[in-house]
Order: C-alpha cells, then sequence, then structure tokens
C-alpha cells in the first residue's frame, strides 16, 4: 500500500527560524545516528520514519558513516525515500555530514577538500538524492587549515549538492573562525550542531553566544545523554538497553552512581511537571530560544511519540529552573 502523510501534519507542529536563515526546523527533528542500520529491521525504520513525519518532523539527520556498517544508515533512508517520500522531497530538510572516518586511506577521514567533495557525492548515491538541504563538516580538522573544509562546504552548496552549509563539534573559537570564513566566501551557512544536553553543557562555555551574535541556528544532539536522562537506568541496566550491549555509544562505566542520582531527582521533578524525564530534558534545551531544534534519536515509534510531549509542556518556572540547576551542580 502507498504511503500517503496525513493531512494533519502541521497542524501542532512547531518551528524555529534556523538562526537568521530563512529556513525554519521543526523543534524536534529526526537523526538516524543509531537504530538504522543493516542490523535493523527496515519494517520498523519505515513506521518511525513516516510516523515522524506525519506529525511535522519535516528534518531527518545523518551522515556518511551512520550505521554500521557505515554508509548503510543513508542507504536505508535512500530506499525508503524512493517508497515513501518522493513526493514530498520539497517539505523535506535532509542533511548529512562527513568529517569522521569512513573509508581506507589518507582520503577518507577528517577535513580534506578531496574527502568531504567525494563523501558528499557518495552521501547523494545512498540516499537516491540529488541534493541535500544541510552538509556539514561533522568535526574539526587539526591537522587541514579551515579555510580549505569551508570551502569544500562552500563549493558543495555552489554546485547546488547542498542547499546550506553547517559545521559540527566545533568549539566556540573553532566556530567563529570558520563562520568567518564562510561568511566572507558568502556561502549560505546556518547552523551548528552540538553535543547539548543537562549533562553535557560545554556550548554554555561560550558557543551558545558565538552562534547568537554571528545569527547561526544551533541543533542540540544526544538530548537524553544517550538514554542516562531517561527512567531506563533509574535501577541499573536493563539487559535489552543500549548500555548492555556492545560497541555502542554509551558504556556501562558511564552511569556513575553520582549521575544517576542525579537522574532520579531530575525524575522526581519531572513526575512533578506531568512529565517523563526524557520529555522534561527535550523541554529544557527548547527553553533556550538559541536552540532551533532537538534532535532525537528513536528505536520504535512510541518511543518518538513519547519524545514529541515534550511540546506539550515547554515552559518552566523560575524554581523548577533553579530546583534543576542545584540538582545537577
Amino acid at each position: 500500500m502507498n504511503y500517503q502523510a496525513k493531512d494533519t501534519r502541521y497542524d501542532t507542529a512547531g518551528f524555529r527560524r534556523c538562526g537568521k536563515s530563512g529556513l525554519k526546523l521543526p523543534e524536534i527533528s529526526l537523526g538516524l545516528w543509531q537504530n538504522f542500520s543493516d542490523n535493523d529491521l527496515f519494517s520498523n525504520c519505515r513506521e518511525i520514519l513516516r510516523t515522524a513525519f506525519d506529525h511535522g518532523i519535516t528534518h531527518f539527520d545523518l551522515a556518511n558513516n551512520y550505521g554500521p556498517p557505515p554508509g548503510s544508515a543513508e542507504e536505508l533512508f535512500g530506499r525508503i525515500m524512493e517508497k515513501d517520500f518522493r513526493p514530498y522531497r520539497d517539505e523535506m530538510v535532509i542533511a548529512t555530514k562527513a568529517g569522521y572516518d569512513m573509508w581506507p586511506g589518507p582520503y577518507g577521514d577528517h577535513g580534506s577538500r578531496k574527502y568531504l567533495l567525494a563523501s558528499l557525492d557518495q552521501s547523494l548515491k545512498r540516499m537516491k538524492l540529488d541534493y541535500v538541504d544541510i552538509f556539514y563538516h561533522h568535526r574539526p580538522d587539526p591537522d587541514t587549515p579551515v579555510e580549505e573544509s569551508m570551502l569544500a562546504l562552500d563549493q558543495a552548496v555552489r554546485q547546488g549538492k547542498a542547499l546550506y552549509a553547517g559545521i559540527s563539534n566545533y568549539n566556540a573559537f573553532e566556530a567563529e573562525k570558520a563562520i568567518s570564513v564562510l561568511k566572507e566566501l558568502r556561502t549560505p551557512f546556518i547552523i551548528h550542531q552540538a553535543k547539548y544536553s543537562m549533562f553535557e553543557r560545554w556550548v554554555e562555555g561560550g558557543l551558545l553566544n558565538v552562534l547568537e551574535k554571528t545569527g547561526t541556528g544551533c541543533i542540540a544532539f544526544s538530548p537524553l545523554a544517550q538514554g542516562m536522562l531517561t527512567d531506563k537506568y533509574l535501577n541499573g541496566i536493563p539487559g535489552q538497553s543500549r548500555a548492555a550491549r556492545n560497541h555502542t555509544s554509551l558504556k556501562p562505566e558511564q552511569l556513575l552512581p553520582e549521575r544517576i542520582e542525579k537522574a532520579r531527582k531530575l525524575n522526581e521533578l519531572a513526575k512533578m511537571r506531568g512529565q517523563s524525564l526524557a520529555q522534561m530534558a527535550i523541554a529544557w534545551l527548547l527553553k533556550d530560544s538559541r536552540v532551533t531544534s532537538v534532535l532525537i534519536g528513536a528505536s520504535r515509534t512510541s518511543q518518538l511519540m513519547n519524545s514529541l510531549e515534550a511540546l506539550n509542556n515547554k515552559h518552566f518556572s523560575l524554581e523548577e529552573l533553579m530546583t534543576i540547576e542545584s540538582i545537577l551542580a
């Protein structure tokens, strides 16, 4: 049966302008970093993407190396794009990145012009797309001049292979330098993707101020700290959880007792707000107008829908914010 998107998909969806650009992103976007690979059930991945779009999530975030194996998330997305989303391409914002290890040899990693442009060509083939909406340099490369990496992003846009340029994982100093180069080139640069959560607040040490000053949007990834800001680990490590599996981004040693205790206290506050801990963690990020969108992952549709309910209560009283600060201190 052919997929037909719900007519009501924009009825309750919230969007925010990405910096000072003309592009708006949904307050919650869907990332394919986890749960979209050769190891995952195609029908489940397809249902998650359909459900997301049916509820106003128009932004889908990928990278060349997402999998495993690297490239498989883009290939899977490309199959679903062909089967379901081709008629809706102009309603979608699709992003990909390059910057981490992708293929053997000296030209498949970091930030050279050769790597970035070759990687984008490969990504477009895997996703069966003529262009992506946003192409990111995934991480700064200390051995490549930032001008070279930014010129590669600029060329990708000028060739029509990307509409906008972005950077990810740059600190405040690195970001300011990269943005300066892109502004000089008059590249349509709009966004920085940063790891940001209640447990990971480094962006507050200067990066958010740089983004605000330069009119750049911010999209926060890992808002739930790889599951630590949910109720999943409050009483140990479940057998089927991410922390219990090998080769995942969350290791058991990261689940420190003091961090779990903080999560328990935050969970109690979330209950008082009528939210799950995960919903409160997402809403807490959206309280800052400098955050354009929060990038979530989902392994099933129920998890996705639970995250979307965070939008039902984004307001925090001063007392609640002070309580959160005291817990996190």
